[in-house]
């Protein structure tokens, strides 16, 4: 905590007390806005435990009497931390509030101010009763999780009105208690010939601010070095009763201000806030929590001092408490080790949300009859799920139709999604059409406005990249540079100057395309496509040296991307180095033996080398990881043609017709597979 005296000032501690308040309170904000809220934590400590400022002076404005002190310069030096960081929060966030969706936080969207205002005064109620009593708990509150209190005779109404009049109660008597607390340190120490002496905190009689300034000091050495002379027996022993109470009272405050100020933003008080409730909020009000918790069980421990057995009651009982709710701690982690489990425990509290996204767990393990149940029961709940629509109507491995406009129109992340689909199963009309639609979508009302900026520009980039795939490079370029010209400054262009580089490489302008390579470079440094890509050019250039350079420098800046390996290798096998391929090859596969490209790449160097066993092994992962694609099929029925396995080549060539029933090299190698076989059998029956 901070405490800022002109002495300390002087000698510099002050200085290193700011700077290590402003460094710790940036760290906490970075890592969670709330954080910033620390600094009215400090100021609670500066001012009520530290100083012992009155609440009436601070009322009054009349904190220039406590300047010697130095309250005043710690204020000011918390609050030009707190403003400055405000300041760049706000920059980054484009001097805009966050926008979110209405479903988010229904209270919000409210026209009723009514409605708003009891809905808000009940949402701190069940926080607090979330950390009395967490025994419900969910990873998301939105929607309709908690209804909205749209009458004054809704029975929720009573928690808040009781939640409240305790809270302000409890307000009025710690209020009273440092007024009281305040009084008694101004009271001068008994002196020797026993006579008592008051004074005013703030008296215009040099000599009694000299007493004040030396009982203080006196009481300071009780309370910290707990002095027991004789000549200062009296002293120790009225200054060790106000101890007690500063005791208890600086952990009431303390407790507070951990519990009130970080929970502040969430209130909405300010401005509203994207969730009705979000446990990750009460991380740090716990703390504070816990601390009052465990300052009232010492207070009725201390309390039954002479009965032994109360005593025992109240530990055993607080024992028993801290047992339940650290069993709760390790099941609720449980629950947060699989999302499968962390959605399915979300049902109860949150049931569209949570069988929504519990849905997309089971399609992705390949539970369609499942997946597609859990978004009906989704839907159920809340028809107007724009991603769970499109979800079910084009996630659950099934041909897709045009039969969800109400999708399109209602959520630009699915006009996205469907526009890659449309482009990878080949109907690039219909996903140039979505492209260019997704990319002039009006995005204004939309939960986090930014996401939906970057989204309109992914679909620029996703529909260069088609253009290019398609060779229609002119048209790739057009797009690539509205990209560009589009992009808000908060979206990283060095992907969009890297694919333009690639165009230009293909369309064989390479000075273009180094350049916009050196482009991707200054935007990201360790931008690892810009370093293949970059590689490529080279070699395309017939700089072998360099070429290799990159990819090795690509390789120390991340040694664990498979994608470098896979490149590499690659390079070397072009280069006729197919041993050192097929290393390289080996362990890209350690890193990601799931690819399709990576194996059937790997297998075809494998081949080459006649390492036959290893090659028939990936051309089989490879026709099982996609098995609609027609080469994987022909090369394994080749691999297999090659090793003497004649039916099963026959089985993966007719397999690899089905899929292209034009393929010429194909239909050869059947047919040669056949005369083999026929061969085979004649002999076999000569």
């Amino acid at each position: 905590m901070l405490n800022i005296e002109v002495r300390a000032m002087m000698d510099g501690r002050g200085l290193l007390f700011v700077l290590g308040t402003a460094i710790f309170t940036t760290a906490s904000m970075l890592t969670k806005e709330q954080g910033i809220m620390v600094i009215a934590v400090c100021a609670s400590y500066d001012l009520f435990v530290y100083h012992k400022v009155k609440v009436t002076d601070i009322v009054l404005f009349r904190l220039n009497l406590y300047k010697k002190e130095g309250v005043l310069e710690g204020l000011l030096c918390l609050s030009a931390i707190g403003m400055f960081l405000i300041a760049i929060r706000f920059y980054f966030m484009g001097f805009k509030p966050p926008e979110f969706a209405p479903s988010d936080n229904p209270a919000s969207d409210s026209d009723s101010l009514f409605t708003r205002t009891l809905t808000y005064l009940l949402l701190p109620v069940l926080n607090f009763w979330i950390l009395v009593c967490p025994r419900v708990l969910s990873f998301d509150w939105s929607m309709d999780a908690i209804p909205l209190v749209e009458s004054l005779f809704d029975y929720r109404n009573i928690f808040s009105l009781l939640f409240y009049s305790i809270l302000t109660y409890s307000c009025y008597l710690l209020l009273n208690h440092i007024q009281n607390v305040k009084l008694k340190l101004t009271k001068t120490h008994v002196n020797g010939n026993g006579v008592s002496h008051y004074h005013n905190h703030h008296s215009n009689n040099q000599n009694s601010k000299d007493s004040i300034k030396y009982n203080f000091k006196i009481s300071r050495q009780h309370s910290r070095r707990g002095s027991s002379s004789s000549t200062e027996s009296d002293d120790h022993v009225d200054f060790s009763k106000h101890y007690k109470i500063f005791t208890s009272q600086d952990i009431l405050i303390i407790s507070i201000a951990i519990m009130v100020f970080p929970f502040i933003l969430a209130t909405n008080l300010f401005f509203y806030v994207g969730f009705v409730i979000a446990e990750r909020i009460l991380y740090i009000p716990s703390m504070g929590f816990s601390l009052l918790v465990a300052q009232g069980v010492w207070i009725l421990y201390k309390k039954f001092i002479l009965d032994s057995s109360k005593r025992k009651i109240i530990g055993v009982t607080f024992i028993v408490l801290l047992c339940l709710l650290s069993a709760k701690t390790v099941v609720r982690n449980r629950v947060w080790l699989t999302e499968e489990n962390l959605y399915h425990s979300g049902i109860t509290v949150n049931p569209a949300k949570a069988w929504g996204n519990y849905a997309n767990v089971l399609n992705s393990q390949g539970k369609t009859a499942e997946a597609e149940q859990a978004y009906k029961n989704a839907l159920k709940h809340r028809g107007n799920m724009a991603d769970t629509h499109y979800n079910l109507t084009n996630g659950l491995n099934r041909p897709i139709t045009v039969q969800n406009q109400w999708s399109q129109q209602a959520h630009n992340m699915a006009h996205l999604n469907l526009a890659i689909l449309f482009a990878q199963l080949g109907r690039h009309k219909e996903a140039e059409k979505i492209y260019k639609h997704c990319a002039n979508l009006d995005t204004s009302g939309l939960k986090d406005p930014r996401l939906h900026e970057n989204t309109k520009i992914s679909a620029l980039y996703n529909l260069g990249r088609m253009y290019s795939e398609q060779d229609k490079n002119q048209e790739a370029i057009e797009v690539y540079k509205e990209a560009l010209r589009r992009r808000p400054s908060y979206y990283a262009p060095q992907s969009i100057y890297n694919m333009l580089g690639e165009v230009y490489m293909k369309i064989g302008n390479l000075d273009l395309a180094e350049h916009w390579y050196n482009e991707a470079l200054k935007s990201k440094p360790d931008h690892i496509p810009a370093h293949l890509t970059m590689a490529k050019l080279y070699q395309k250039k017939n700089q072998l040296v360099k070429a290799e350079e990159w990819f090795q420098k690509a390789k120390k800046i991340d040694p664990n991307d498979f994608l470098v390996d896979q490149h590499y290798g690659q390079f070397l096998g072009e280069t006729g180095r197919l041993q050192e391929s097929a290393e390289m090859y080996k362990t890209a596969l350690r890193k990601k033996p799931e690819d399709f490209e990576l194996c059937f790449n790997a297998a075809n160097v494998f081949r080459q080398i006649q390492d036959n066993a290893l090659a028939e092994q990936l051309y089989r992962k490879a026709a099982q990881l996609k098995p609609h694609v027609a080469t994987a099929h022909m090369n394994l029925g080749a691999m297999l043609h090659f090793n003497g396995k004649l039916i099963e080549a026959e089985k993966s060539y007719l397999e690899a017709l089905k899929l292209k029933p034009d393929d010429v090299t194909t239909q050869q190698n059947l047919q040669k597979l056949r005369n083999l076989i026929q061969s085979q059998q004649v002999k076999g029956g000569v």
